[in-house]
């Protein structure tokens, strides 16, 4: 292996299994990984892939950081590489690496559609072509692997990401055509609003934002849940997604609300609209909220006896970070009918169809003892039934 001879791709000399000491552990590890990733058939090859789309390499990057494009010097440099990494063949010591059943299989889509891509080119440069076509597509590495992050001090991949589709959610037919419209100008390059998701309780906002996100993972559309304790780290979440050039983010937080004691809203205001620092133009803030005013206001804030001596000011204040948000979009509580198909889509969809009297009978008899219509309830009467048959 001349692996002393690559350019922009040298973190693969620090692999064992391609520059190995031991030729059996370097299988051994080969097979861990294996099962890890849940590669199958050549998984030489395949982890060769796996390690030229999930590790940051200098192509990867540079195209991150100026969203898509790279320089012809650069792409001849890759092609070199490429040249020598798709000329490396498992020992044939290992006949059983060639045709690897691992016990799960990986279902990652992005390297699923990258190594059907790669699956009948043998010049350099297309192959290395169809890797930069990747990083375009989905970015590299965590970026390209998980539809949804955390922050815990950088970004951090959330595996298990609610799959739910726009198509899962009834009614609000105008509420998603506002949501998808803001959404696919952000995609687009567009001028785009924030967006403040406000209404009755278990009404479908946080499912509305998840199901964007599943829709257009593909046209690079990434989401970032944070907490309220985080917006004091507002600006530094921000500028790491800004090295993402290529994707297209959504800063989410849920169920937000402020007391007036809470100053962290000052943050968030701050990074919306009159910070010195622009908000990035691949970032969105979603937020949602039961209060249509996120910080909490009393009467008193409005009696003119108030102490305060500016009290317009201090209406002004409370009222001034909802009015940040370009778009504002209201959830209604359910009506009856719309209530009773919430519940028939979501047992079709576990392949139960009940008569209408039936339906009828059984949800609003569950309603009646719970808290009311909205989709939160028709779940959890669905859970019920289930559970029961």
């Amino acid at each position: 292996m001349n692996l002393q001879n690559l350019i922009v791709c040298r973190n693969f000399l620090d692999d064992e299994i391609f520059n190995p000491n031991d030729e059996y552990a370097a299988a051994a590890k080969l097979v861990e990984r294996a099962e890890t990733l849940g590669l199958s058939g050549n998984i030489f090859r395949g982890y060769l892939i796996y390690k030229l789309a999930h590790e940051p390499n200098l192509v990867s990057t540079t195209v991150e950081l100026n969203g898509g494009y790279i320089g012809e010097s650069l792409r001849e440099a890759f092609i070199h590489d490429i040249k020598i990494l798709f000329s490396i063949y498992a020992p044939a010591t290992f006949e059983f690496l060639g045709r690897y059943k691992p016990t799960s299989a990986n279902a990652n889509e992005s390297f699923a559609e990258l190594e059907t891509s790669l699956e009948n080119l043998r010049a350099a440069a297309q192959i290395a072509d169809a890797f930069i076509s990747h990083y375009k597509k989905f970015g590299c590495g965590d970026i390209a692997s998980y539809r949804a992050f955390r922050w815990d001090g950088k970004l951090v991949g959330i595996r298990h990401f609610e799959n739910i589709r726009l198509e899962d959610l009834i009614g609000y037919a105008h509420q998603k055509e506002l949501l998808t419209k803001n959404t696919g100008a952000f995609l687009d390059g567009k001028p785009a609003n924030n967006v403040l998701l406000v209404g009755a309780r278990g009404t479908g906002k946080s499912s509305g934002v998840k199901a964007l996100v599943n829709e257009y993972y593909s046209r690079g559309l990434r989401l970032v849940q944070i907490t309220k304790p985080q917006l004091k780290n507002l600006a530094e979440i921000m500028e790491t997604l800004r090295n993402f050039a290529s994707r297209r983010f959504i800063v989410f937080l849920d169920d937000l609300s402020f007391e007036e004691s809470e100053s962290e809203y000052k943050y968030l205001k701050s990074a919306i609209e009159g910070g010195v620092e622009s908000q990035p133009e691949n970032i969105l803030i979603y937020a949602t909220s039961n209060r249509r005013h996120l910080i909490r206001e009393t009467w008193r804030d409005r009696d003119e006896s108030h102490e305060e001596l500016y009290r317009d000011d201090s209406v002004n204040e409370t009222i001034s970070l909802s009015d940040r948000f370009g778009l504002i979009i209201h959830y209604y509580a359910p009506s009856q009918e719309e209530y009773l198909k919430i519940i028939s889509h979501m047992l079709k969809k576990k392949n139960i169809a009940l008569d209408e009297e039936t339906l009828r009978l059984e949800g609003l008899r569950w309603e009646m003892s719970h808290s009311g219509r909205n989709g939160r309830t028709a779940q959890q009467f669905v859970n019920y039934y289930l559970g029961q048959k």
